[in-house]
């Protein structure tokens, strides 16, 4: 739902001038012209959502008047100084919104002998109720509607009224304008990523606030040719939420969870091998150049497909493998829909063929070892077939070759027929120790009883992944974060450096395939107001340009990097284009020495990489962007640690420190690696960059309050 606005809070007198009138015209209820079409039922969908059908009368807006009935959502209205004056009149205590709110929550909950319940409509001057709120949401509060009875609102009403006599009237945008909003966006936009700043980017663009690239606007006529097309796109996508709800919002699933799963994909999957078959035709004789590249993520089947896959998962861990793998094969087989899952499936099926197969599908007059060999050489050739296809990513590709090892020492084959994978270097991260002084200040936490505790309790122990304060003792001994205390610690020993997180390579990415990005491609560009083309985030985009990109991976490799930079920043930094990726506010010259500093083929391996999948590999880059350009020969010493191969200078056999870059992941006592962190040091090391993991540890603890 949208957010809530205080009507005598909006501001837009210049423009409206009577105000309440038009905000009373917008509650105003209006009719609908009846449906001329029945409801359409569409696969994975029992029966249509109510909230996706317009009714027969709506609203532009609704009061909060008959919506807002919850403490959590009348108090989200109130600024914090508004909610203290409230927390101070109820005797509750928090050092902030969230905290308040919990407060005023247990009291509410506590005095439930007031008599609020018989309080009348005029004992206030407004009596409005509110409805969900985005603030509530974010404390945790949106659960109370659907577990109160009527005691409980009683005795919330007396704060609720309290509030709303505060406020004054409120107002939000309804369901039905908001569903229109979203279908405009989507056939407008051709983008199924809707946000509150997409109207927002327009108006900037035209009164000159922001400035886009040039490009060719190539905007298709029609990307869905019927009305029915665009509701079964919609109730795909629908679905396919609700399928991601249960496998991956909801903590371990259950059995039922993998059931419903089950039963939405057995609705899906004759519907999608029919709009498969559609799209395979269309490709074949329909479009032309590519052209449907990106117009296929606007099908049905685009969503289908990764139903399939979240099937074919499910049939995994149900243990029918049989199933599992017939499906895979089928996933294989097309090349339309969801190349960046390509590798994912080579390897699944490599290993149900490696482990199962030979039990679930035998053949007839072989025994039981000569079936189990028979299968390990298709597993083999799997395996061989994923390296060898282009649309495998290259994320893959390492562990694909480890199971081509695997299976060649288990076949016995003769070393003559072993593949060789000396090419690919791989080291571990190296690892250091940073030790530096951390700060912990007193826990004055309101305890349950909503009373502060002492000033004398002890102080906060950081829960795992929470942020920790340091003192930067190289540069000024001021309060920092773990990042800054070891990347001052980094720039002792003689490095130059970011804390990026990723900032950096997204931004060489955005400079060095600038023009790339832009290049005419049919359908990517469908307004004026693109900051990449439509197909950036999606597995279309290497495919689409893999000659223009390949052509640019090399230039990289031949050490034309510094040359692309500087035209870019020559053309576009003054506008201050905006450009995906791409913060204008790193120094051009920091950027030109650090492609100096990177080997020719690791940063193309690495622009590679986010060319694949630059949506997926998004995060989990390590924290600390570092560089050296080997212009000093001397040895220094920074913390008992000598500037060299032990303090993670690079060094060459000359003794002299080379030009380097190294990535560092900083973690503090409480962190831990997640699955995209470790995904990405293994990029790096693949592609013979250096990673280090820095560990921060307190020699000395102080305690503040």
């Amino acid at each position: 739902m949208a957010a809530w606005h205080r009507i005598n809070r909006l501001g837009y007198y210049g423009d409206i001038a009577d105000l309440p009138t038009t905000a009373r015209d917008l509650l105003k209820t209006r009719t609908l012209p009846a449906a001329s079409t029945p409801l359409q039922r569409n696969p994975g969908e029992a029966e249509v959502p109510r909230e996706s059908v317009f009714e027969d009368t709506f609203t532009f807006a609704d009061g909060s008047e008959g919506h807002i009935d919850t403490l959590g959502e009348a108090s989200s209205l109130l600024k914090l100084d508004e909610l203290k004056a409230l927390a101070k009149e109820a005797k509750v205590h928090g050092k902030n919104k969230g905290e308040l709110l919990r407060a005023l929550r247990r009291a509410s909950g506590r005095q439930s002998g007031l008599g609020w319940g018989n309080l009348n409509r005029s004992d206030t001057e407004e009596s409005i109720k509110p409805g969900k709120s985005i603030v509530a949401d974010e404390y945790g509060l949106l659960d109370e509607k659907e577990n109160f009875d009527s005691s409980n609102l009683s005795r919330d009403s007396h704060f609720v009224k309290k509030i709303l006599a505060s406020t004054g009237p409120c107002i939000r945008l309804s369901s039905a304008p908001l569903k229109l909003f979203e279908r405009v966006h989507l056939v407008f936009y051709r983008s199924t990523e809707w946000t509150e700043k997409s109207l927002t980017t327009i108006i900037l663009a035209r009164i000159s606030r922001r400035n886009f690239p040039d490009y060719v606007v190539s905007r298709s006529t029609n990307i869905f040719t019927t009305r029915s097309d665009l509701l079964e796109f919609e109730a795909s996508i629908r679905t396919q939420f609700r399928i991601d709800s249960i496998l991956e919002f909801n903590g371990t699933v259950r059995k039922d969870g993998l059931e419903a799963v089950r039963n939405v994909f057995e609705d899906v999957y004759p519907r999608w091998k029919v709009i498969l078959a559609e799209e395979q035709r269309k490709e074949d004789r329909v479009y032309e150049s590519g052209e449907g590249a990106y117009l296929r993520r606007f099908s049905p089947a685009w969503v289908y497909t990764r139903i399939v896959h979240k099937g074919a998962y499910v049939l995994g861990r149900f243990k029918e493998h049989l199933r599992e793998h017939q499906l895979l094969s089928e996933l294989l087989n097309q090349r339309l829909f969801h190349a960046a899952r390509r590798g994912a499936w080579y390897q699944r099926k490599a290993l149900l063929e490696e482990h199962y197969m030979w039990a679930l599908q035998p053949l007839a007059a072989l025994p039981e070892d000569a079936q189990k060999k028979h299968w390990k050489k298709l597993a083999l050739r799997t395996c061989e077939d994923g390296l060898q296809d282009r649309e495998c990513h290259l994320i893959y590709h390492y562990d694909l070759q480890k199971r081509i090892q695997k299976l060649e020492r288990a076949l016995k084959l003769p070393k003559r027929e072993h593949h060789d994978f000396g090419h690919v270097r791989l080291a571990k991260p190296g690892e250091r120790t940073v030790s530096g002084i951390r700060v912990e200040k007193l826990d004055r936490t309101p305890s349950r009883n909503g009373h502060r505790r002492d000033s004398t309790d002890a102080p906060t122990t950081p829960r795992r992944g929470g942020k920790t304060i340091w003192l930067d003792e190289h540069e000024g001994g001021g309060e920092c974060s773990v990042e800054a205390m070891c990347l001052s610690h980094y720039r002792s020993l003689g490095w130059k450096g970011y804390h990026s997180e990723g900032g950096i390579v997204r931004t060489l990415f955005g400079y060095l395939f600038y023009d790339v990005l832009f290049t005419y491609i049919p359908n990517v560009f469908q307004t004026p107001y693109q900051t990449c083309p439509l197909d950036l985030h999606t597995d279309a985009f290497y495919p689409s340009r893999a000659s223009e990109i390949n052509h640019r991976l090399v230039e990289i490799e031949n050490g034309d990097a510094e040359r692309l930079i500087r035209d870019v920043y020559e053309k576009e930094a003054e506008r201050r284009t905006c450009i995906v990726g791409v913060q204008w506010d790193f120094d051009v010259e920091d950027l030109v020495e650090i492609v100096r500093c990177f080997d020719g083929g690791a940063l193309a391996t690495l622009c590679k990489v986010m060319a694949q999948e630059y949506q997926q590999r998004g995060g989990g880059i390590p924290d600390l962007f570092l560089w050296t350009m080997g212009n000093r020969d001397d040895v220094d010493e920074a913390d008992g640690e000598m500037v060299g191969e032990k303090s993670g200078v690079g060094a060459g056999r000359d003794g002299k420190r080379k030009r380097e870059v190294m990535f560092a992941e900083v973690k503090s006592e409480n962190d831990r690696l997640s699955d995209t962190q470790r995904l990405w040091i293994h990029v790096l090391t693949g592609a013979g960059i250096r990673v280090e993991l820095c560990a921060a540890v307190a020699r000395e603890v102080r305690t503040v309050r």
